[in-house]
């Protein structure tokens, strides 16, 4: 019961229903969830361990804020697996699919500019990036990293400016994967990926020196 729950709440922020530094209500959650108290306080624990939220005393418990410094560990865990299971795909792995279809959920999102389905899609894009290396233990790995990769994305408070460019660069990505350049698709995967840690850590630095940031 745990374990499912805990892959729901991590499902949920990552898809963007809970942005950083949002206090959860135990209350409000374990009713909706159906679940006691006790059970989702547990829940709560495994996800503190995991980094995705932060308990406070005599406060309760919110989303966590990523730091500067996770914000660069998560982008060079993401150009170290993403580029090489890029790289290294095998030309007619099915994963390549799901990549199509994220890259079509994701215009759909755009034309109706629903800016939080066009990021989710771009999970699911890149989450089939890592299904490129059959790996169960990569899988669950970046679940986990998406995870707290939504709630980086949190912090910038335009969600159209964050992910509209990527759009059509997830499409070039995919163009070069289907024609079989792979080597060029994850050269032009880690551009991608570099051009998207500058701007989050602009971003970020500039709502510390607003004093936006916890």
């Amino acid at each position: 019961m745990g374990e499912r729950i805990a892959e729901e709440l991590r499902r949920r922020i990552t898809a963007g229903e809970f942005g950083p530094g949002e206090r959860l209500s135990e209350q409000a959650l374990a009713e909706s969830l159906s679940i006691s108290r006790n059970t989702l306080r547990e829940v709560f624990r495994t996800l503190t361990k995991d980094g995705l939220l932060k308990h406070e005393p005599n406060r309760g418990v919110f989303v966590a804020v990523p730091s500067m410094a996770s914000i660069i560990d998560i982008y060079r865990v993401r150009r170290m697996v993403e580029c090489q299971a890029l790289a290294q795909a095998y030309p007619r792995h099915p994963a390549k699919r799901r990549m199509r279809e994220a890259i079509d959920t994701a215009r759909r999102c755009r034309d109706r500019q629903d800016w939080q389905g066009a990021g989710t899609a771009n999970m699911s894009f890149h989450h089939a990036i890592v299904e490129l290396a059959d790996s169960e233990r990569l899988n669950a790995m970046f679940t986990q990293l998406l995870a707290e990769l939504r709630l980086v994305f949190g912090l910038l408070r335009d969600a159209e400016f964050l992910h509209a460019p990527y759009v059509d660069r997830n499409v070039e990505i995919l163009e070069l994967a289907e024609s079989g350049e792979f080597a060029k698709a994850a050269a032009a995967l880690n551009d991608y990926l570099v051009h998207s840690e500058r701007i989050v850590l602009a971003v970020y630095a500039r709502r510390i020196q607003e004093g936006g940031l916890a």
